[in-house]
């Protein structure tokens, strides 16, 4: 399956309840490469390159997050970049 590399914004409660380290290790155990950064405005920014499917299970998998609240998220398809893991990033 070719690979996709999309644009993230995650609005809701989702600073502070550990949102970015549940992201890191989704992408990281589903081999989508990456980041993920809390934004000012209180969002979390996200870029995952990989498989479709991998994408979209590791939507799911921050969306069960039991402390997390995600109230709207903004996705656009980027281009790829060919990048081989997944970081957490400051602002």
């Amino acid at each position: 399956m070719e690979k996709v590399r999309k644009h993230f914004v995650f609005q809701g409660c989702v600073q502070g309840v550990g949102f970015r380290y549940r992201a890191y290790h989704a992408a990281a155990s589903r081999g989508i490469s990456g980041w993920v950064r809390n934004c000012w405005d209180g969002s979390v920014e996200m870029e995952a390159e990989g498989n479709p499917r991998d994408i979209d299970d590791l939507l799911l998998a921050l969306e069960r997050n039991q402390w997390a609240a995600i109230e709207s998220v903004r996705v656009q398809d980027v281009p790829l970049q060919n990048t081989h893991s997944f970081e957490i990033r400051d602002y």
